[in-house]
């Protein structure tokens, strides 16, 4: 068996370690092998590195979920890739994948990736992946608002449509409004991140998050008055997303979808809810969601050449080295600020 040279964690709580004889896999039908040129570091990796998310009791593993790469094989029945073609994919999170991202070779299916326009660096398509996924399946999927490219979309009327996005000034959200400006939503409400680059991106309302929560709900309330009914959160606690629920319209059943389901919410703080409310927990995987998912991927290549997608701000360290990626793992694990990391292969 051919192998390779790989990052992988060996011991939970450990810092992770390089091997040089990881198996190189083979693409099976409608996959392709990858050659990866940049492996995305997200704070899940963090989680699963120190708490085993994902990985738990499948050690040792290979994390990270953005990959780009140059194909190097096909496996049966991909007729529409070629070797070279430069892809960016989101691996999946079963355990023992053979699709993440830090080891020098990766497997890919077909339907979840993209090949990546010529106007585009790797380091860009690397910025979407995991940060895109999740808004994607949270407001086409969760929310129940139609795909714009799907049937159902030719009957639904955006535009009357108010959105509320809540970490305007994450990743998560920063696609967040991408994806409902790409939908043609009439009104996107979004707290927190820079009013500039939101409104870029097609954010109609923007309200400065550094406030407390009476003046916050108002701000919102000025807005949406009582018609929220969707309302997409990418960053809070559960004593946080007391202030999205409450912005949910009181007379229509509102829902809200949240990214961080890491515990039970407080519901006695939400008021006034006469026709009652949804908090539905999105888990912004491809494999989960494929067609929703293949319907996005085959896309991507002609909403990047028109801007319609935007990649977003990321540093870069060079190297398969375990120090590179600890160190970002580390900043995470101790709440630091981190712009999105790339590892150069």
């Amino acid at each position: 068996m051919s192998t390779q040279k790989a990052l992988v964690v060996t011991e939970l709580t450990k810092p992770v370690t390089l091997v040089d004889d990881w198996p190189i896999p083979e693409p099976g039908a409608n996959q392709v092998q990858v050659k990866v040129t940049v492996a995305g570091i997200n704070p899940h990796d963090m989680k699963s590195r120190d708490t085993g998310l994902f990985i738990a009791g499948h050690l040792p593993a290979v994390i990270t979920n953005d990959v780009v790469g140059k194909v190097t094989k096909l496996g049966p029945g991909v007729t529409d890739i070629a070797v070279g073609d430069r892809i960016v994919h989101q691996p999946d999170f079963a355990p023992g994948s053979k699709q993440t991202g830090l080891q020098e070779y990766a497997i890919a299916d077909r339907d979840l990736l993209a090949k990546i326009p010529d106007s585009i660096t790797d380091d860009e398509a690397a910025t979407i992946p995991t940060n895109v996924i999740a808004p994607l399946a949270a407001l086409f999927h969760s929310l129940q608002i139609p795909a714009p490219w799907t049937p159902a979309a030719q009957e639904f009327d955006y535009a009357s449509l108010t959105l509320l996005v809540v970490g305007g000034g994450s990743n998560c959200g920063r696609f967040g409004v991408q994806l409902a400006k790409l939908a043609n939503i009439g009104r996107i409400v979004v707290v927190g991140g820079d009013e500039t680059e939101l409104r870029s991106y097609g954010a109609t309302h923007v309200i400065d998050r550094h406030a407390d929560y009476d003046t916050l709900l108002a701000r919102i309330r000025d807005i949406v008055g009582d018609e929220l009914v969707y309302a997409y959160d990418a960053i809070s606690s559960p004593e946080d997303i007391v202030l999205p629920l409450n912005a949910l319209s009181s007379s229509k059943k509102g829902s809200l979808v949240r990214l961080l389901p890491i515990g039970p919410v407080d519901r006695s703080k939400v008021v006034g809810k006469t026709a009652g409310f949804e908090l539905i927990d999105v888990y912004g995987v491809s494999h989960v969601h494929p067609e929703l998912c293949a319907g996005f991927w085959s896309r991507l290549p002609g909403f990047l050449e028109t801007g319609q997608i935007k990649p977003l701000a990321y540093t870069v360290k060079k190297g398969l080295l375990a120090s590179n990626v600890n160190e970002v793992l580390d900043a995470y694990k101790d709440g630091k600020k981190v712009i999105k990391t790339h590892i150069h292969l």
